[in-house]
């Protein structure tokens, strides 16, 4: 597969993540479940493992509706990233999570509200559709690693750094 250089300015939207080897196919989405002010150590462990294993970007995403745009744009920046690596425990208020595998399995509808998610906000009002239709097609696969709610468990997979590492490489 042709790889390409990211454009200058690239990623476009400023956020919570690390930029690592441009070249990569893939982005790692960790879910924050808690406030920014309160980020816990193993969460930030989760996304310097993406970086630190070869992946393109690895952040965290907060909300289901500007946190997802922001993440979209950023992905749809860099035409090399294919696969997203999502890992974490979902956010109970937002459910970020739910929301980007819904938005990936069923697109939006006629107002930008992704198909098939509970989150209480799943707007894509600030994107165009050429943007939403183009990572839909950009995203091969979602891995899906991610925690439900109250699952604090350290040796869930989707909260050890070395699984997470293993998905980047896979």
């Amino acid at each position: 597969m042709l790889k390409v250089k990211p454009p200058d300015g690239y990623p476009p939207e400023e956020g919570r993540y690390v930029r690592g080897n441009d070249y990569s196919p893939v982005a790692v989405c960790v879910i924050l479940d808690t406030f920014d002010f309160a980020i816990p150590p193993e969460l930030n462990e989760l996304v310097m493992a993406g970086v630190d294993s070869g992946a393109a970007l690895s952040g965290m995403l907060q909300t289901e509706n500007i946190g997802l745009e922001k993440m979209i744009c950023n992905i749809v920046a860099n035409s090399n990233i294919r696969y997203i690596v999502l890992c974490g425990r979902e956010s109970a208020g937002h459910l970020p999570g739910e929301s980007l595998l819904a938005f990936k399995e069923n697109g939006v509808g006629d107002t930008k509200q992704i198909v098939g998610t509970r989150a209480p906000t799943p707007y894509l009002h600030n994107i165009p559709l050429e943007l939403i239709e183009r990572f839909n097609q950009q995203i091969v696969s979602i891995v899906n690693l991610l925690c439900q709610p109250g699952e604090r468990d350290i040796d869930m997979p989707g909260l050890d750094p070395k699984v997470i590492e293993k998905a980047v490489w896979s």
